[in-house]
């Protein structure tokens, strides 16, 4: 009996979500940008829950429910602060930056290396420590562990994928790009930061 494939993926329903997603990009792009990446952000945060619950699961240890609180925090840290931050920082480097000024590749990798991310990262420290109704205590105590572990992996993994965004990625499709590397890049933050 001969069987027959089915089409799971409409591409037209693609094609049409991407279409809207660049309409309010361009409509709304500060918002569109903080949406998404209040959305990536919390993925990232589930997706490294899931990864150490199945971390668990093959240890034989019991399995943990799923915090709630972690991807609403990292939502909330996408939504207020990676994508307006990210946006203005991106249109800031064009102005600072722009590719006619000799060696701007490399000029801008590195304000975006040296001053940004380490600011970003901290950032980061910062306000989840207050999201998660932590003392100033706390906070000390989690820069001294593990802010330079997390800013050299920072550096490690970012650089490459920042080079290629801060220089050929188009500046309204920078936060974007950033958030879907930052998918992985949250979740290993959320993992080490516990």
């Amino acid at each position: 009996m001969p069987t027959q494939s089915v089409i799971i993926r409409d591409s037209g329903f693609l094609a049409r979500a991407l279409q809207q997603y660049l309409i309010l990009l361009k409509k709304y792009p500060i918002i569109t940008k903080s949406v998404t990446s209040g959305i990536l952000s919390a993925s990232g945060n589930l997706l490294s829950q899931a990864l150490e619950s199945s971390k668990n699961n093959k240890e034989n240890s019991p399995r943990k429910k799923v915090n709630v609180l972690g991807p609403v925090h990292f939502a909330i840290y996408g939504l207020v602060i990676t994508g307006p931050v990210s946006h203005y920082f991106y249109q800031l480097l064009e102005v600072l930056m722009p590719t006619t000024v000799p060696y701007s590749l490399i000029k801008r990798l590195l304000l975006e290396r040296l001053i940004f991310a380490p600011a970003f990262l901290l950032l980061f420290y910062g306000v989840m420590n207050a999201l998660e109704g932590k003392k100033l205590e706390d906070l000390q105590n989690k820069l001294k562990t593990s802010y330079w572990p997390a800013m050299k992996m920072n550096w490690k993994v970012w650089t490459p994928f920042q080079f290629i965004n801060i220089n050929y990625i188009p500046v309204q499709f920078r936060v974007l790009f950033a958030n879907l590397v930052a998918l992985f890049w949250y979740a290993y933050l959320a993992s080490i930061r516990k």
